[in-house]
């Protein structure tokens, strides 16, 4: 595990924005950048933070542990869903295939928790009964498991995301019946898989999102799987005696922040508050952990200056 004096010596040395070679025309997301090169996109995962649909600042190490952890679970999962990875040529940096998003993100629930507007729990404490076509039960607490998962969408492509149902996805056009049924079969076969082995790990798998594209008309996954950004991990040793409690669940993702600005006042609307070092440090050490412990390797770091290295890399792929 890497030392917290170490995680602080990095606060000053994160990368926010790459530097592509001025022959390619990049593109930037809240977290990833990328450039096309034919059927192929080289993307960078930064080390930008968002949450509430708001970009925060950068967490040291954070987009080599996402791009590291995703490529880990690509591979694992490449024989219950092909995906658009064709190789990774720096640990911030994947080269894929291009392909044709769905415009909907497909977010599988095992537990209902979470303090997004677009959150099972959110939305469950505020009297909602019927999540995106899914009927809950009265009486859930917090982070209590469902009788059994539920798939709830969200749009893409808005300022902010908002839930829908697979009848209004299809009524306002924005997918056919075949092929949301069909995208979430896969992402049920997915968070199964994720669920199964997360156990093995001593983490409950709580719940992801899910971006999927089609390749010559077959469906991929895309973008990412299963990491600290996309999904909740709880641990599950500590599980049922904290649910009883009615206290929070020790956590090994992003809910971390989310959480840390709630407190603060914020979700989403206002003026953001500024991530302190003491958030920076935690929250890049629970990155870390998540890595180690979901895939049992050592998180290994270089001594070269993340934006160096990840500027000639991007000279020696793009173009």
């Amino acid at each position: 595990m890497i030392s917290d004096s170490i995680i602080r010596e990095r606060l000053k040395d994160t990368l926010d924005q790459s530097e592509f070679p001025p022959n390619c025309a990049a593109e930037r997301g809240k977290v990833r950048e990328w450039c096309k090169m034919g059927d192929q996109r080289v993307i960078v995962t930064s080390d930008r933070i968002s949450a509430f649909d708001c970009v925060l600042g950068t967490i040291p190490f954070k987009g080599q542990v996402l791009n590291q952890l995703a490529a880990f679970w690509f591979d694992k999962t490449k024989d219950l869903i092909p995906n658009h990875i064709l190789s990774m040529p720096d640990p911030n940096i994947v080269i894929v295939k291009e392909c044709e998003q769905l415009p909907l993100e497909f977010i599988v629930r095992g537990y209902i928790t979470g303090v997004t507007k677009t959150s099972a729990w959110y939305n469950y404490k505020n009297g909602v009964r019927n999540m995106c076509g899914n009927v809950l039960p009265e009486g859930l607490k917090k982070d209590q498991k469902l009788n059994s998962p539920i798939v709830t969408p969200t749009t893409k492509h808005e300022k902010h995301d908002r839930n829908i149902s697979r009848d209004e996805a299809i009524a306002e056009g924005l997918i056919d019946s075949a092929t949301f049924d069909a995208a979430t079969g896969l992402c049920m076969k997915l968070y199964q898989y994720g669920v199964e082995y997360a156990a093995t790990r001593g983490l409950i798998f709580v719940d992801t999102k899910y971006e999927l594209g089609k390749i010559d008309g077959k469906i991929v996954v895309s973008d990412e799987v299963n990491t600290p950004d996309s999904s909740r991990y709880w641990y599950t040793d500590t599980y049922q005696e904290l649910f009883n409690a009615g206290k929070p669940q020790r956590k090994l993702d992003k809910e971390y922040v989310r959480e840390w600005l709630a407190a603060q006042g914020f979700i989403g609307d206002g003026e953001i508050p500024a991530l302190s070092e003491e958030v920076r440090v935690e929250a890049a050490k629970r990155y870390i952990q998540a890595y180690e412990l979901i895939t049992g390797r050592e998180f290994i770091i270089t001594d070269e200056p993340i934006a160096d290295r990840v500027k000639r890399v991007l000279a020696e792929v793009c173009c």
